[in-house]
């Protein structure tokens, strides 16, 4: 058996978090009605699982296993919620918002300097498309919360019907306390 590397941690982690995110993904996938939020999903699971094996190769080459943990039902749980809508699954589940000025999650990967050409490579391929993951929830995230607000603001505007209903009310009512000044409509 090989000396255990250093980074063997990070490399399990990373895999068993991806296989999970892979799994709850698809899922989601599977239950929205919209096609624009599951080419997003779909893409990101088919990522996701990629990552999850590519690690887990990696972690057989250098002569260990993956040692799995304990999933969270709870992502998946919310990921096949008929009750809850995309925009509510990007919510509960912690995906589709700016990361803002905190610090980098992927910065401290290349700390090790014992890490390998291999595990480098495929730590930084891995790094690129996770932030890019990243870009592609927040668009689609992003795009509900914009139609969410057009769908308010629609309803929270009168219709033509309505207005025209108001008009003819006023008119009605100006028409009752001066009679001998009532216009018809001009």
């Amino acid at each position: 058996m090989s000396e255990k590397p250093s980074y063997l941690g990070l490399l399990n982690a990373i895999s068993v978090a991806e296989a999970e995110a892979e799994e709850y993904l698809t899922c989601w996938a599977e239950t929205t009605t919209r096609d624009d939020v599951r080419q997003v999903l779909h893409t990101i699971a088919l990522r996701e699982g990629e990552h999850a094996k590519a690690f887990a190769k990696r972690i057989c080459e250098l002569g260990f296993a993956v040692r799995p943990s304990t999933p969270n039902p709870e992502r998946a749980a919310i990921a096949a919620s008929a009750g809850l809508s995309d925009k509510e699954k990007f919510e509960q589940l912690g995906l589709g918002t700016d990361p803002g000025d905190g610090p980098d999650i992927f910065a401290g990967m290349f700390n090790d300097p014992t890490i390998d050409i291999i595990t480098g490579g495929l730590l930084g391929r891995y790094i690129a498309e996770e932030r890019d993951s990243g870009r592609m929830f927040r668009a689609c995230y992003q795009a509900l919360c914009e139609e969410d607000a057009t769908a308010a603001d629609h309803a929270a505007s009168p219709s033509l019907a309505t207005i025209n209903e108001r008009l003819d009310r006023i008119e009605a009512t100006l028409a009752a306390l001066a009679p001998d000044h009532a216009d018809s409509r001009l």
